[in-house]
């Protein structure tokens, strides 16, 4: 029912709003007030403000030739012990074409083994500082931090290691490594 009509002739005042739209007000419209997040208050361990050494530190890490160069000496590892475990698993290693039935020895298998380690080794490297350096650049250039960083960055490292065979090779090699780039990161996010 509307309020009877004042007898100074003045018009009746509008009706109050809803207490759901001023909750809405409160909580979306333009009476919203930001709150500063204090992870204290949620039961967290406050933080102090972080020095400018500390900032710096950051800035390092999050530089394209940091990235780069742990993923070169993470590659090295990796390419190292992968190229070790494969030498100890093949029944070649040591082998003497000229012959056949001697049997190689310690020394001769070991030195295999490592050469092969190093070889491994540095194919790794090269391939991983490539694609973080890639990956880097393309995500910078971008700004945006997603799954199409590192499907572009491997097909453009993978295009330029196969390149170097042709331009048939180097197409099928960015189609293989973009879609492996795409796989991993799939399963890693």
């Amino acid at each position: 029912a509307a309020p009877p009509p004042s007898g100074s002739g003045e018009p009746a005042p509008p009706p109050p709003p809803l207490q759901y739209s001023l909750l809405l007000q409160h909580l979306v419209g333009d009476k919203r007030q930001p709150r500063a997040w204090d992870p204290a208050a949620l039961g967290g361990i406050p933080c102090p403000p972080k020095s400018e050494e500390q900032k710096m530190v950051e800035r390092v890490m999050e530089s394209c030739p940091f990235k780069a160069a742990l993923a070169c000496v993470g590659g090295f590892v990796l390419g190292g012990a992968f190229g070790i475990f494969t030498a100890g698993i093949d029944t070649n290693v040591g082998f003497d074409p000229k012959d056949p039935y001697r049997t190689p020895t310690a020394k001769e298998v070991l030195k295999d083994m490592g050469q092969r380690g190093i070889s491994y080794a540095k194919n790794f490297a090269i391939v991983g500082a490539m694609f973080s350096c890639t990956e880097c650049v393309v995500e910078s250039y971008r700004g945006k931090s997603d799954w199409k960083n590192s499907v572009i960055s491997g097909c453009i490292t993978g295009g330029a290691i196969g390149f170097r065979a042709g331009l048939k090779a180097g197409v099928i090699g960015c189609g293989g490594f973009a879609a492996f780039s795409a796989a991993v990161d799939y399963y890693l996010r």
